[in-house]
């Protein structure tokens, strides 16, 4: 039963920690997805004199990812029982080129301000519409989304180390006497260590594999997902390949560590 509760106590501190870590990563996932969902959605609009060539503006501003020319045969449309074919012809002929500007990322409004000012010292550039205001609120949106999710990373790092070191005097009761009692007979350090790193590296295991099960239920569970979707973001909630290897070397890690503090405690006091 002691061996039990010797067990668990570090199984249960990594697991909290493993568990919280993953959050952090879904949570930086979610925000990294909504950001590229406010890329791909988020244009400007340019009207022109003249048509413009995607490769000059592309080499004149880095920020611009491609130019679409928007074409005006809705509008047109919509005239022709208002129109005769003449007029309508005249309308056409005479109307400037309407493109939309698609955008290597999220901007923000100092980018913003400073290419529309950029795009319109161009003499064939007669106007351009960014939707500063909308792009403003959304942009300060995010902002908040990403100070929160730095406030949770420094909130996981306050708690790991506190449960390091509740673990590491927990540790200390747990096994000195053990350590003593074979010092007194003789075992070299390795020997006496050797029972410590075992158990660090067994606790770190289990813990590891309770994580990646706890989220394969939560996957197969299927209740996540639909609240990501209802906001139009895609995000992978458990990485098999690369969150496995993380979990497991980020519990290896901290275990063998502990399991190295608790030796040198020792030796010190010995």
């Amino acid at each position: 039963m002691k061996s039990l509760k010797n067990h668990f106590s570090l199984i249960a501190a990594l697991f909290t920690i493993l568990f919280t870590i993953q959050v952090y990563q879904v949570l930086n996932r979610s925000i990294s997805s909504y950001e590229e969902s406010l890329r791909a959605n988020y244009s400007i609009v340019v009207i022109s004199n003249i048509r413009l060539e995607e490769s000059s503006l592309k080499s004149k501003f880095s920020l611009i990812r491609s130019l679409e020319e928007i074409s005006p045969d809705k509008v047109i449309k919509r005239l022709e029982k208002e129109m005769d074919k003449t007029s309508l012809g005249l309308l056409r002929a005479t109307l400037p080129k309407f493109y939309k500007l698609s955008l290597e990322h999220y901007p923000q409004p100092s980018e913003i301000e400073i290419l529309s000012s950029q795009l319109l010292n161009m003499k064939q550039i007669k106007r351009v519409e960014s939707f500063a205001q909308t792009h403003d609120q959304i942009y300060k949106l995010l902002l908040l989304y990403k100070g929160v999710t730095q406030i949770f990373a420094f909130a996981i790092l306050i708690v790991t180390l506190l449960l390091i070191a509740k673990e590491m005097r927990i540790w200390q009761f747990q096994h000195q006497e053990r350590m003593n009692i074979m010092a007194l007979f003789g075992a070299p350090i390795m020997l006496r260590s050797a029972v410590l790193f075992r158990l660090a590296i067994i606790d770190a295991i289990i813990a590891a594999s309770l994580v990646l099960a706890t989220f394969g239920i939560i996957i197969s569970s299927g209740w996540v997902e639909p609240y990501f979707a209802d906001i139009n973001i895609h995000v992978s909630i458990f990485n098999y390949g690369k969150d496995s290897l993380m979990h497991y070397g980020i519990a290896l890690s901290l275990s063998i560590i502990l399991a190295l503090m608790l030796i040198i405690n020792h030796k010190e006091e010995v």
